[in-house]
C-alpha cells in the first residue's frame, strides 16, 4: 500500500470507494498489491468480511485480482480514468523501454499525403442517418481478406474503433457477466483486464507456437466457455502462428460446438511475414477483425470485422444507439493508405525490419543457452524462474521489459521483450544483460 494513501471506509462500498479513489488519483500503479484482508481489518476497525466484500466489490468490476497466495493487486488496466502514466508501467528516463509493445514510429508510413487526399475529396459533411461502414472500403477489405485465405468472401463487414472494441462488441453481443470465455494463456493482457471489466470469466487455454493447444481448448468447452479468442498470427506476448494442421484440428474440435462464439485476432495485418490460417467459420457465431493500428499507426483507430450475419448485425445495431460509426474521415483515410503504393512498400519493409531483428534477438538469446520464443509479431517471450527478480535486474542493467504476470492466468512465469523501438546494434548488449538476468536457465527448450 502507497505510504502517502490511506485505505479510509466503514463499510464494503467506503472501503472500495476509498481503494478506488487511490487507482483514480495514480498513487497505486498496476500491480500494486493491497493490504490482507485481517491487516485492513484491524486498521480500520471493521470485520474481515467488510474488507472481503469490498475486494470482491473490486474484482467484479475488474480493479483488482487475486495473485494466487500473494493476495489481492491493481489490474494493469483498470476500468477507471486516472492519470496516464499510471496506465502503463513506470519507466525512468535513463532505462531503454523494451516493454510497450508498440510498434516502431521510425517504420511507420506517413500520413500527411494520404491526409491531404481526404480532406480535398472528402466531400459535403455528413449527417446521423447517413453515416456507417463505407460501401467502397468494405469493398476494398473483401478481397484484401480473401486474398490472405480469410474466410471474407461472403462474411458480413463492418469496421469498429480497435480490435480491443471489436471483441468487446462481439462478447456483449453473445455473452452476459459470468459467462465464461476461452483464452490463451500466456496472452493478450488487454483482453484479460476487458474479461474482468465485463464481468467475464478467463478459462485458460496453454498455447504453442502454433496456436492454442486443442486439449486445452477442449478442456475450456468441457467447462462452458460460451466464447473463445484466437490469436492468428503475431500472437501476443509468444509471437505463435496458427498453423494449418492446428487450424484444422481446432477446426473439428469447434465443429461440434455450434453455440459457442469464435473470435480469431488478426491484429499484426500487413505487418506479418506469413498468410494466417483461420478456424472459422465452423459456429453459428464468429469473426475475425483485422487492426490498422499495428501497420499504419496507433493513432489510426479502425479495424475491419468480418462475421456471420446475425453477428455483425449485433454489434452494428448497438453501435447506432451508443456511438453510432467509425468516423468516415479515418476510414476514408485508410482506404488512401490501402491505395497508396509508397505506403504499402513502407509496411512492407517495416515487417522485414522487425522480423531481422526479432530473429537476431533469439539467434543472441539462444546463442547465450536463453530459452526464447518469438516466431512471429513484434515481441519476443523469454520464460524464467522468478519475474520480479528478471525485471529488476534488466532494469538496474537499463533495460525495461514486461512481466509476464500482465499476460498469464495459469501459464509458467516469462518476461516479455518489445522488439519495436530495438535497434539491430543494440541486441548483442541486449541478450547480455538478459543471460545475466535469467539465472537458472529455462527448463523448456526452444523450438527453432
Amino acid at each position: 500500500m502507497s505510504a502517502q494513501y490511506q485505505v479510509e471506509g466503514d463499510s464494503a462500498a467506503s472501503i472500495s470507494a476509498s481503494i478506488e479513489a487511490g487507482v483514480r488519483k495514480g498513487v497505486w500503479e498496476f500491480g500494486t498489491m493491497l493490504p490482507p484482508v485481517r491487516v485492513l481489518a484491524g486498521d480500520l476497525h471493521v470485520s474481515p468480511a467488510t474488507v472481503s466484500k469490498a475486494y470482491q466489490e473490486l474484482r467484479n468490476r475488474g480493479v483488482v485480482e487475486t495473485d494466487g497466495r500473494r493476495g489481492t493487486r491493481i489490474r494493469s488496466r483498470p476500468p477507471i480514468a486516472g492519470p496516464r502514466s499510471a496506465l502503463r508501467l513506470a519507466v525512468p528516463p535513463d532505462v531503454r523501454d523494451l516493454s510497450s509493445g508498440e510498434p516502431d514510429i521510425r517504420l511507420l508510413p506517413p500520413l500527411g499525403r494520404a491526409l491531404r487526399t481526404v480532406a480535398e475529396t472528402n466531400g459535403p459533411p455528413l449527417g446521423y442517418a447517413s453515416a456507417a461502414a463505407m460501401p467502397e472500403l468494405i469493398e476494398a477489405a473483401r478481397p484484401r481478406l480473401v486474398d490472405e485465405g480469410i474466410p471474407a468472401g461472403d462474411a458480413e463487414i463492418t469496421v469498429t474503433s480497435g480490435t480491443l472494441d471489436a471483441v468487446e462488441r462481439l462478447l456483449t453481443a453473445h455473452l452476459r457477466p459470468g459467462d465464461a470465455v476461452a483464452v490463451e494463456d500466456p496472452g493478450w493482457a488487454a483482453l484479460l483486464d476487458l474479461l474482468a471489466a465485463l464481468g467475464l470469466r478467463p478459462l485458460p487455454v496453454a498455447v504453442d507456437l502454433e496456436g492454442p493447444d486443442p486439449a486445452a481448448m477442449s478442456a475450456a468447452l468441457e467447462s462452458g466457455a460460451r466464447a473463445a479468442v484466437i490469436t492468428v498470427r503475431a500472437q501476443n506476448p509468444i509471437g505463435a502462428a496458427v498453423s494449418q494442421a492446428r487450424a484444422e484440428s481446432l477446426r473439428a474440435l469447434f465443429a461440434s460446438r455450434p453455440g459457442v462464439l469464435v473470435i480469431e485476432d488478426d491484429h499484426a495485418a500487413e505487418l506479418a511475414e506469413q498468410p494466417p490460417h483461420c478456424i472459422g467459420p465452423v459456429t453459428g457465431a464468429w469473426a475475425v477483425t483485422r487492426s490498422a493500428s499495428k501497420p499504419f499507426g496507433p493513432d489510426l483507430r479502425i479495424a475491419v470485422l468480418a462475421g456471420d450475419e446475425a453477428t455483425i448485425a449485433r454489434v452494428v445495431g448497438r453501435m447506432r444507439i451508443g456511438s453510432g460509426w467509425v468516423s468516415t474521415v479515418l476510414q476514408r483515410l485508410l482506404l488512401r493508405l490501402w491505395e497508396d503504393d509508397e505506403t504499402t512498400a513502407t509496411v512492407s519493409n517495416a515487417a522485414q525490419a522487425y522480423g531481422r531483428r526479432r530473429r537476431a534477438l533469439l539467434d543472441a538469446l539462444w546463442s547465450r543457452e536463453v530459452d526464447a520464443f518469438g516466431p512471429t509479431g513484434i515481441n519476443v517471450w523469454v520464460p524464467v524462474a522468478d519475474e520480479t527478480r528478471t525485471v529488476g535486474m534488466l532494469r538496474d542493467s537499463g533495460y525495461a521489459v514486461a512481466p509476464g504476470s500482465l499476460f498469464r492466468v495459469s501459464s509458467p512465469p516469462g518476461v516479455r521483450i518489445s522488439i519495436g523501438p530495438l535497434r539491430e546494434s543494440e541486441i548483442p548488449a541486449v541478450a547480455d544483460a538478459v543471460a545475466a538476468a535469467v539465472r537458472p536457465p529455462s527448463r523448456f527448450a526452444p523450438t527453432r
